[in-house]
């Protein structure tokens, strides 16, 4: 419980990390009826929704209590129950303009790709600042007066400029070419 309360605790101080309460109809076979039921509803609902991405929520990071199991009704045909369970889980969704620090997993000369959690984020060459090129020999970008190297593995500060959510991902395009953004010492 401690470690719970200091992600509710992280969460208001990101902007980022919610602590939201949820619904999700989760689909059961009959021969796992009796004393473990509710047991293994939760078992099933945290395999189901942990680590998973929802375009009006964000990314499922955990489930962090079962608050109600509801009755359950047969699907007809299938001789499936259905049970409504609403739940809380953390969840992570960044928005536009927040500036995160992230890890540069990748770099071409069309930009470089970094990593934000379970989030990935493209900077284009294009939201580099000008007096960046891109080295080919180093695989990395180069300022002009060579005090500063962005390659792979490096941290980086990023500002979001957009996003693009599906079902299954979150798509994140951001910026270094603002003030106190770039690579991280």
């Amino acid at each position: 419980k401690k470690k719970e309360v200091f992600i509710v605790v992280e969460a208001a101080k990101t902007k980022m990390f919610f602590h939201i309460v949820l619904q999700r109809n989760i689909q059961l076979h009959p021969k796992f009826f009796g004393q473990q039921l509710r047991r293994t509803l939760v078992q099933k609902l945290h395999a189901e929704v942990e680590g998973t991405c929802s375009e009006r929520h964000g990314f499922i990071i955990m489930v962090t209590s079962v608050d109600d199991v509801g009755p359950g009704k047969i699907s007809q045909g299938t001789g499936m129950v259905v049970f409504p369970v609403t739940y809380k889980a953390v969840v992570f969704r960044p928005f536009k303009g927040e500036v995160v620090d992230a890890v540069v997993i990748q770099v071409n000369k069309m930009g470089f790709l970094a990593e934000l959690g379970p989030l990935q984020i493209f900077v284009s060459k294009h939201l580099i600042p000008s007096d960046f090129h891109f080295d080919p020999a180093e695989n990395c970008y180069v300022a002009e007066d060579e005090s500063v190297k962005i390659s792979k593995d490096d941290d980086v500060r990023v500002k979001i400029l957009g996003k693009r959510a599906d079902t299954t991902e979150i798509f994140l395009v951001g910026s270094i070419k603002d003030h106190y953004l770039g690579k991280l010492n």
